[in-house]
């Protein structure tokens, strides 16, 4: 019996002393896992354009000048998971191999897409490929090796975002969330940006037109404004350069008709609905997202400019501003962003056109639509026949 309690007592103090060296332990790697390297920087996005101008920006900066020896780039873009695997696995390779004459090295792990929640990256073997580099990059980084890593989408539940984050110097780069209110100024201050590289000047009405019909994808505003810069050659940028040369978006299409029914623009709008209608896109689906917003949002500038005083000048500040003074009674009716918000630059755009309908109009306008929803909806009738009708029943002018 007292044997086994010396020995009872050898095995507690035994594990005591194991724990205790386990929490040290475990605390040292922490602590190493918090400190920022300055060797390590990530730029992840949903704007990819950004994401690996950043990135190539940094490269530029840092990169060895050997490049030959000193740069390593690896391609990110895995087709599946084993592919996955072997991207990690270079990567690993790269920062643990050193250049054959010595000196620094750069390693750019390039565009990764198995950062993001699909398929190849929740598999478990990519997880515990990317949890293995995450590990070496926090605790085991060649003092002499700099690591660049740019990806899209990211998880940022998982726990190789969190660790990178606190021990990397990490940049994001969204884009803006077009759903939100105020989105539109800020991607026009965007654009304005990347315009002003080219030397493109915008005249009144062609920067929101622009923004209208490309989004917020960097990527596409830099081609779009290419296409401009070239076609223009010096000269200000129109609204109708904006229509002619910019390749419309399906947001824009939508955008695009509505606008061409506030100008009262027949042919065009019928054109535009062909179009669509070819692609795939509903009749009700057209009907409610573009036809309907349009004509409220003119009802609305008749409203607020008739019976509310407020004026549709060139600032858009000034209209929200305006608009912010109301009383809530007298702007309940208006339309609202996800936050609750007065969703303004819409009806802002409409007053900007000008008052090609009358109050009349645009209430029998209404009417005409709720119709043309009930053919669509109850009837077998030709949808485009329906569309047909209803556009020109409303851009028809009654004698």
């Amino acid at each position: 019996m007292l044997r086994t309690s010396k020995f009872v007592g050898w095995r507690a103090g035994f594990y005591r002393c194991f724990e205790v060296l386990r929490i040290a332990a475990t605390r040292r790697i922490s602590h190493l896992i918090m400190a920022v390297n300055p060797n390590i920087f990530a730029f992840f996005g949903t704007d990819e354009a950004l994401v690996k101008e950043a990135a190539m920006a940094l490269s530029e900066k840092i990169a060895p000048s050997d490049r030959e020896f000193g740069l390593e780039i690896i391609s990110g873009g895995a087709d599946n998971t084993e592919h996955a695997v072997q991207i990690v696995s270079r990567t690993i390779e790269a920062i643990q191999t050193l250049p054959f004459f010595g000196g620094d090295k750069l390693v750019w792990l390039q565009g990764v897409n198995f950062f993001a929640d699909n398929q190849t990256g929740k598999a478990e073997s990519t997880l515990a490929a990317v949890e293995t580099l995450v590990g070496i990059l926090a605790a085991h980084l060649p003092p002499d090796v700099r690591v660049i890593i740019s990806a899209g989408e990211i998880d940022k539940r998982r726990t190789f975002y969190k660790t990178l984050s606190k021990c990397a110097k990490v940049e994001i780069f969204d884009k803006l969330d077009t759903s939100k209110a105020g989105w539109e100024a800020n991607v026009m201050g965007h654009v304005q940006e990347r315009a002003a590289g080219l030397r493109l000047d915008f005249e009144r009405g062609a920067l929101e037109r622009f923004v209208l019909l490309v989004g917020a994808d960097t990527r596409i505003i830099d081609s779009e404004l290419e296409k401009l810069s070239l076609y223009t050659n010096g000269r200000p940028v129109t609204a109708e350069d904006v229509s002619r040369i910019v390749a419309v978006t399906h947001a824009g299409v939508i955008f695009e008709i509505g606008e061409t029914i506030a100008k009262r623009d027949l042919p065009r709008a019928l054109n535009l609905i062909d179009q669509q209608l070819r692609k795939g896109e509903s009749a009700i689906g057209i009907l409610l997202a573009s036809i309907v917003p349009k004509i409220r949002s003119l009802l609305h500038v008749r409203d607020l400019v008739e019976n509310r005083g407020i004026a549709v000048g060139r600032s858009y500040p000034a209209f929200q501003a305006a608009l912010a003074k109301l009383p809530d009674a007298e702007t309940a009716h208006l339309p609202r962003t996800k936050e609750g918000a007065i969703s303004a630059y819409p009806i802002y755009l409409s007053g900007q056109i000008g008052g090609k309908f009358s109050a009349g109009e645009l209430k029998s306008a209404l009417e005409a639509c709720l119709e043309a929803n009930l053919r669509l909806v109850t009837t077998a009738l030709d949808h485009r026949l329906v569309l047909h009708q209803l556009v020109t029943r409303i851009l028809t002018r009654q004698s």
